[in-house]
């Protein structure tokens, strides 16, 4: 149901395009480790792999199910709360390796939440924290890498001006671009396989990024 309200709203608010390494959908039993940039990019992710004919289970911080609507379709679709912080947050992993298991998909951010900067603009990925690369070595599942650029553009900065973003975006329509990359298995090194992890997403990204037209000066997009 999340994927499905996704490929219907991402349209409206801009133009979503997807390219991949690989041809089809995205192979059961895998993990999808995307970067995080805007409150609005899961909702751009699960569109493009929509697209590509895949629907994943999201693994999403805990808080999100309390949000009146949006919790009980989380529910409803099994997606995996991650409580941060908590002595329960190792049982996400424990429930994303079930439904790999299943033979789902599973979508993970490997930077574990949000970057702290208030502008519009695209960067690299943030550091990963180890939440991927552990469940990769507790279920030996391939490990997809995705990169998205263009979500800032949608909703970035203070609450009024990502209330503002939004608002603005069916008429400003920016550009997005999703990037999937080619499976990697990880190794068992839970350093190594976090690095490698993030290198492949960030080179995802820069593909991702390579899509979209470049932004001169300031522009309707910045009022996101």
């Amino acid at each position: 149901m999340l994927a499905r309200i996704a490929a219907v709203l991402v349209p409206v608010l801009g133009r979503l395009s997807v390219s991949s390494e690989v041809s089809g959908p995205v192979a059961p039993g895998s993990i999808v480790v995307a970067n995080h940039s805007s409150l609005a990019d899961p909702g751009v992710v699960l569109a493009a792999l929509r697209e590509v004919g895949t629907e994943p289970v999201v693994m999403a911080t805990a808080g999100l199910w309390r949000v009146p609507v949006l919790g009980r379709v989380l529910r409803a679709g099994g997606h995996i709360p991650v409580h941060r912080g908590t002595a329960h947050a190792s049982a996400a992993l424990d429930a994303a390796a079930a439904a790999l298991a299943d033979g789902r998909v599973v979508l993970i951010y490997g930077e574990g939440g949000l970057p702290e900067r208030r502008d519009p603009l695209d960067a690299a990925p943030t550091a990963f924290r180890t939440g991927l690369a552990r469940l990769a070595a507790m279920t030996g599942a391939p490990v997809v890498p995705l990169g998205q650029c263009g979500a800032r553009r949608l909703s970035s900065g203070s609450t009024a001006k990502q209330i503002a973003g939004f608002a603005t975006a069916p008429l400003r329509r920016p550009a997005l671009h999703v990037h999937l990359g080619a499976p990697l298995h990880l190794s068992a090194d839970i350093t190594e396989a976090t690095t490698t992890a993030h290198h492949a997403v960030t080179t995802a990204w820069r593909a991702a990024e390579q899509h979209l037209p470049a932004r001169r000066g300031t522009g309707p997009d910045e009022a996101a």
